[in-house]
């Protein structure tokens, strides 16, 4: 295969940034030819699709791919709950249509929980990269048992871009947190989540299944 065409079908926008994640993870895998992304932005259809099967098939019509990801958030949920939502709203999806290979990626709570254990990174896309405040970041083995890694992601995001006053409110986390997931070059301390473990052993099967 002269490249890999995978599409990425998320919760919502700000769960794009798991992008880079998987990016890196392919590469990690060894998938064979050059890494083609994309990101299914569904939220600027006039008409959206609201079933996940629906959605499924609109993003393939939309975004055809050789790979497909399709993400939910567990959000309390246990992760093969999701994972069984997402596998049901395929079989439906693939009453329609062929469907690619696919691979369920389910954070535990929510994906801001893969961004919380590189301080550096955190500093750097909060535009502070010498910065020295204390961010109080968990753990990394913890992560995924945070009932709010959003909140704890955002907070940290404030407290590294060392500013006060109106240039602090002015201040917007959730670019801010789009920018940290490209600027993490190695996701490898992800792999004590067990969430984590679970989308690298489904990937690496699919990868030499399929391809």
């Amino acid at each position: 295969m002269r490249e890999l065409r995978y599409t990425l079908l998320t919760d919502g926008s700000s769960d794009r940034a798991l992008l880079p994640v998987l990016n890196w993870l392919l590469r990690d895998l060894n998938a064979q030819g050059a890494i083609q992304p994309q990101w299914a932005d569904l939220g600027r259809l006039r008409i959206r699709p609201k079933s996940l099967s629906e959605r499924i098939l609109k993003c393939l019509e939309l975004y055809p791919c050789d790979l497909l990801f399709v993400h939910r958030d567990a959000e309390g949920e246990r992760l093969e709950t999701r994972a069984g939502e997402i596998a049901h709203a395929l079989k439906i999806a693939g009453n329609s249509q062929a469907i690619p290979p696919t691979v369920c990626v389910v954070p535990v709570r929510m994906q801001e929980a893969w961004l919380l254990f590189d301080e550096a990174a955190i500093r750097r896309a909060a535009g502070n990269p010498n910065g020295r405040q204390s961010l109080r970041l968990p753990k990394a083995a913890v992560c995924e048992t945070l009932p709010d890694p959003k909140d704890v992601l955002h907070t940290a995001l404030r407290e590294a871009c060392g500013l006060a006053g109106r240039r602090l409110r002015q201040f917007d986390p959730h670019q801010a947190a789009l920018r940290l997931s490209d600027l993490i070059g190695n996701f490898a301390p992800l792999r004590s989540l067990p969430a984590f473990q679970r989308l690298e052993a489904d990937l690496s099967h699919t990868l030499a299944k399929h391809f």
